[in-house]
């Protein structure tokens, strides 16, 4: 997530300690993080300690790695180097174009999966892994602007929105993101639909529009998910979802099913002590 100018940091967890003899008595562990944001020279020192506890731990990386394609590689890179498993969402940091990038909008997203791919980590292009007997689903649906109040189109709401997240020039310039949104929207649909059995659903942007009641800038909801998904959790049995973007990092529950921000944040945010929790999140664990 990236505001406009006009206007959380994470503590360290049971994720963070290092192997050691007996990892292997231990449980497996699936963990969750996003919104990394590495080339902040703090957060960097944060993922530079993330290690697994059993050697066969896996990693949810829930988007916002970094801008630049070669920070995200590397930084991926090095954490498929210590969890048996990574699987990545893109979030819309990954997604920033600047003019002289000689690729852009939907290309880059290829790009990033293609480089991706090459090293290991999963992508929301890939075979859906199974950990345990749950299926992972690593997703990629965007925004629409939906997420708006009644009676406004998608323009007008952004043409009144009082704050702006930098998307506006970083993405939208490049592609066109509702159409792209409504596509990604069919096409993992279809995805989840053919994929039997329980689920955790994975995605950058929430997938129900609660998580961001909590804004205290609530136009910024209108860069954070869309409409179409609100009923992806129950129809297709989804034992948690999770979810970064917001920087909120605390647990909403919206038809009995747990929707868990896993930001890491910028180092300069601060959130009340209630919001304290586990970080990396322990989404579940297996023997």
């Amino acid at each position: 997530m990236a505001r406009r100018r006009r206007g959380s940091s994470g503590s360290t967890s049971p994720g963070t300690t290092r192997r050691h003899r007996g990892s292997w008595l231990m449980p497996r562990t699936l963990w969750a993080v996003s919104d990394l944001h590495v080339t902040f020279a703090e957060n960097q020192a944060v993922v530079d300690k993330l290690a697994p506890r059993h050697p066969g731990d896996w990693l949810i990386v829930a988007g916002d790695v970094a801008e630049r394609i070669p920070d995200v590689v590397r930084t991926l890179g090095a954490l498929k180097q210590r969890f048996d498993t990574v699987i990545w969402v893109p979030g819309n940091h990954e997604l920033f174009n600047r003019s002289s990038d000689r690729v852009t909008g939907r290309a880059r997203y290829r790009a990033l999966v293609g480089q991706l791919r090459a090293i290991g980590v999963i992508t929301p292009e890939d075979p859906y892994p199974v950990f345990g007997r749950v299926t992972v689903c690593p997703l990629f649906t965007l925004y629409d602007y939906s997420f708006r109040p009644p009676g406004l189109t998608a323009q007008q709401a952004v043409a009144r929105a009082s704050v702006k997240l930098d998307d506006e020039i970083a993405i939208a310039p490049y592609v066109d993101i509702e159409k792209w949104c409504a596509e990604r929207v069919e096409y993992t649909e279809d995805r989840l639909k053919a994929t039997r059995g329980e689920k955790v659903l994975v995605n950058h942007w929430p997938l129900v529009i609660e998580p961001t009641h909590r804004l205290r800038m609530r136009d910024i909801a209108l860069w954070c998910g869309t409409t179409a998904t609100r009923d992806w959790p129950v129809k297709h049995h989804a034992v948690m979802a999770i979810h970064g973007h917001l920087h909120i990092p605390v647990e909403t529950r919206v038809d009995g099913i747990s929707h868990v921000e896993v930001s890491l944040g910028y180092p300069f945010e601060q959130h009340p002590p209630h919001l304290a929790r586990p970080w990396p999140f322990p989404v579940m664990q297996i023997n």
